[in-house]
Formats: C-alpha cells, structure tokens, sequence
C-alpha cells in the first residue's frame, strides 16, 4: 500500500501542473509504473488536449521499442477514474484496454454522470484488476472546483480580502488604503492565474478602478464579473477594457459589446448570489474568486455560498472604517506572507 501511495502522490503532483489551463475538466495524472520503477508519466495539460493516461502512455511508447510488451506487465496509476465516453478526447477506458495494461490503481471515482464508476466497470469487465480509493481525500480535494461544479452545480467559491490588525476591511470615506505588502499582493495574481473568474462588487470598481489582472505573476488573466446593478459605473474605467471577457450582472439590460458581456437579472432583491453563480455555471465557469468588497462578500457569506476563504491580516491599524467579514469554518492551514498573515478556511 506504501508504494500505491507513492506513485499516487507523483500523480498528484503531476496533476497540479495543469491548474489553470484544464477547466472545465479535472486536472489528472497518471504514471506507469514496471519493477518499482516509473517508465512513463503524464498529465492533462490543456482542455481539449489529450489526457492525462494517453499522455502517460505515450511517453512509454516513445522512449520504449518494447513498449508493447512492457506495457502488458505494469501498472498504471491514474487520479482521477479514466473516462469512458467520448468528449473531446476518445475514452481512456478503451486505450487502456487495447494495451492490455492488466492493473490499474485509481485514486477517486469521476463524479460525472457520464463517467461515475463506468470507467471503473469497463476495465474490470475486461479483466484488468482495478485498485480504488487510493489517497483518495488527496484526489478529492486537488479536483475540488470540478467535484463542485458536478455535484452542485455552481462554481467553487473562494473568498479573498485583507484586514488591519485592528479587523477593518478599508476605510469608511471611499479612499484607497492598501493594507497587504507586495508579496501577499503577487500571490494574490497567482491565485486569479488558477481560477476561471474574479468578482468584485460596484463599490470597488468605482473606488479602486482595478484591472483584476495577473500582471504581478505569470498565467492567463482570469474573466472578470462585475455587480453593477444600475449600470453606474464610469465606462472609461479599466475593467470596460476589453482584455479579457468581463460578465456584468446588472437588472436594466442583457447585451454583448465585444468582451463586455451584461447579463439582466430580473430580480435583485432576492437570491442574487445564487442566480449570479447559475449564470457562471451555464458558461463554464467552474471556479470564481470573489475579492470585494465587504457588502459583496458578506452577501455571499450570508447565502452560505462559499468553499474556501483566504484571509489576510496586515500589521496596519485603522481604528475606524468598513468593520471586516466574520467567518467561521475549519482552519486548512496558517501562513506567513512577507509581514503578513494569511489563514486559509474551509466551509464545512
């Protein structure tokens, strides 16, 4: 079991190389292994691009002149269940078949109506022994943002926001007030390159007039959301820039200028939230970061619609201002980030 565990996690570590370019499909790895020994290893690199068990499989093929042979003796570890439908890539299922790999260990079980145990009896019913459950909470929560969007259909939900010592969000007079240094301020670009979507409320366009970009990082700027009910914002204002597509919630109107995208919601006074997050869940989105501002987070917070938190403290006091969200959910871990802190928390 030790040695599942091993190349398990090499399938995790593997997999995460593709957090941010696969969405919406589960990032996966995949290794075979012969002889204690990994002889081919891969991961999903790209939606629409091969998976993680092919690309496994193919790097066996072309290190190999035997790989034929040698491929009839090993076993392959995959994250995630291999696929058995067609989407825009034939079935693993059936590529694992035809190599006559005999041993397959699994990590978790794909949620996917399509898939869900079918890649799993596929295999068994053509003889090759099957392993599941291995390092399965670690395979879980890699994929978390897929389980989420399958299983609840809705995006998973991280809130982000910085907080003075003295627990105030900004200040109450409508000026900037930068509370984070610069390192937790990179790593927060880092995480938009990671997520499908940013979502930040009026207030904080208006004030801040961000670009919700990753310019302090490398990756691909995530789509931007915006609440702007009555449509008040100034248009020359950096997120109307057209760089990245930018979703508009709003209740006057429903149309398209170039990536500017206004969805008209009928009803803003109830279930606001919830209808935003089924909006971004037709489109494909499968994560959102929501960054602000205190209103706009403690709306979601209220409808308990939220997965992850990322907290930071900064060493500045304000003494008075925008009091900062109240959160309550399992701490996932503590951290510094140059002079601040940061606690991740967990809902449930």
């Amino acid at each position: 079991m030790v040695e599942h565990e091993k190349y398990m996690q090499r399938c995790i570590e593997l997999a995460e190389l593709g957090l941010g370019n696969v969405s919406p499909n589960p990032m996966v790895g995949a290794v075979v292994v012969l002889d204690d020994k990994i002889i081919g290893e891969g991961y999903h690199q790209k939606y629409g691009e091969a998976h993680a068990e092919v690309n496994a499989i193919n790097q066996v093929v072309s290190k190999f002149t035997d790989y034929s042979e040698l491929l009839k003796k090993s076993t392959i570890y995959v994250s995630l269940e291999p696929c058995a439908h067609y989407g825009k890539t034939p079935p693993c299922t059936d590529l694992i078949i035809r190599c006559q790999i005999p041993k397959v260990v699994v990590g978790c079980r794909d949620p996917f109506e399509q898939v869900n145990g079918k890649g799993i009896d596929k295999l068994k019913d053509a003889g090759i022994e099957v392993i599941t459950g291995m390092l399965e909470k670690e395979c879980q929560w890699l994929n978390r943002r897929f389980f989420t969007r399958v299983e609840k259909q809705r995006p998973y939900i991280i809130l982000k926001w910085a907080q003075t010592e003295d627990g105030f969000f900004a200040p109450d007079d409508n000026s900037q007030h930068w509370i984070t240094g610069m390192e937790s301020r990179k790593l927060v670009h880092q995480w938009r390159s990671e997520e499908d979507a940013v979502l930040v409320g009026k207030n904080t366009v208006a004030i801040d007039n961000p670009q919700l970009n990753v310019r302090f990082g490398p990756g691909k700027s995530p789509k931007r959301v915006i609440i702007d009910r009555k449509l008040e914002l100034d248009p020359n204002l950096n997120i109307f820039d057209q760089s990245v597509e930018t979703l508009i919630f709003n209740e006057i109107k429903t149309d398209i200028a170039g990536k500017n995208k206004y969805i008209g919601l009928e009803d803003f006074e109830r279930y606001v939230p919830q209808y935003i997050l089924f909006q971004l869940y037709l489109q494909d989105i499968q994560s959102v970061i929501i960054e602000g501002g205190a209103y706009t987070l403690n709306t979601f917070i209220e409808a308990g619609l939220w997965d992850e938190a990322r907290i930071f403290t900064g060493k500045t006091h304000l003494k008075k201002g925008i009091k900062a969200p109240i959160l309550t959910g399992k701490t996932a871990g503590e951290f510094t980030s140059g002079t601040d802190k940061l606690v991740i928390l967990v809902n449930g």
